[in-house]
């Protein structure tokens, strides 16, 4: 048992699979290993064995005519693509895994270690790896969006701001189900601009908007009623999260509200929270740790909502400055 959780070859094998899009290119037809071998510049012989593995484990199926063919359980690759193709950020960042001995015993991050700069200095280099994150976080907060836009009472404030809020997927969200507010992304250039493309596709262009900034310097936009941090702080440890929240309240009026959207420690699940101490070296944290957090910068707790199946909304406003 020991043996079967610990394996590489099998996840290694998927993600293979998930990389060279293997499933989709053998079709319901299916190909041969040289077929495909051709297709994806790669050597027959050594992607025969992966082929065979994957079928040994029900991912792949070999045909009376020898042509391999995806089964049900295959299909699910490209469910989960953003997760396992090793060119997008998702399937590349779990790579760093290998290097969790490291981490442990240096506090260092393993994507750091295996390739040499922070997570966020990687995608910023490569710009078809943020976009691949941007989908990847979508991906994620597929049908959730609509939960957060309907479960928490936006149509309080006349203007959001998200800020880091990717390509303005949640936004969009908000906007639609509550049409008397205003809002503005805040996010590094290239998805602020993917977030001004979204908000005119979806006919929003006179009420929202994407500003390019970043969360860790003073903020491009003040006095907004709400500043919303969705999925943000666990990426960072403490000393980069207090910065966050530090730019947020400088930029927010005495009564503005600061929105956290997060899953919280003991919710989101133990391998989630090993993700993000390997990726980031940030944490889940407990809706008492992110008030503590949250209290440095004079910030205290108005109220607490379930928005979603796994994240909650921390509603904060200004006590007294500090």
């Amino acid at each position: 048992m020991i043996m079967a959780m610990a394996d590489l070859g099998t996840p290694m094998s998927i993600r293979v699979a998930a990389t060279l899009r293997l499933v989709d290119r053998a079709g319901s037809a299916g190909a041969t290993a040289e077929e495909l071998a051709a297709e994806t510049g790669t050597v027959a012989l050594a992607l025969r064995r992966v082929l065979d593995h994957l079928v040994t484990v029900g991912v792949f199926e070999v045909l009376e005519s020898g042509r391999y063919r995806g089964t049900e359980l295959g299909a699910q690759i490209g469910e989960f693509r953003h997760l396992l193709d090793m060119n997008c950020a998702g399937g590349r960042a779990e790579l760093g895994f290998v290097e969790l001995l490291g981490t442990v015993t240096s506090g260092v991050p393993g994507y750091v270690q295996r390739y040499g700069q922070e997570f966020w200095a990687d995608i910023d280099a490569q710009p078809e790896l943020r976009r691949s994150f941007d989908a990847q976080m979508n991906w994620r907060f597929r049908g959730q969006q609509a939960q957060i836009a309907e479960r928490f009472d936006w149509g309080r404030f006349a203007e959001i701001v998200d800020v880091g809020g990717g390509d303005g997927m949640l936004l969009e969200a908000i906007l639609t189900a509550h049409p008397e507010v205003r809002g503005k992304v805040v996010e590094l250039a290239p998805s602020a601009a993917a977030a001004a493309e979204r908000f005119e596709k979806a006919g929003l262009a006179d009420r929202a908007e994407g500003v390019p900034g970043s969360f860790l310097d003073p903020l491009p936009t003040t006095g907004a009623d709400a500043y919303v941090l969705s999925d943000i702080l666990h990426d960072w440890d403490d000393e980069h999260a207090n910065t966050i929240l530090a730019r947020c309240v400088e930029a927010a009026r005495p009564d503005s509200a600061v929105v956290l959207i997060e899953a919280m420690h003991g919710r989101a699940g133990t391998g989630m929270d090993l993700f993000m101490l390997m990726c980031f070296g940030g944490h889940e944290r407990t809706v008492e740790e992110l008030t503590e957090l949250a209290a440095g910068h004079g910030l205290v707790l108005n109220n607490e909502t379930d928005v979603s199946d796994e994240r909650v909304a921390l509603e904060f406003q200004l006590g007294q400055r500090k």
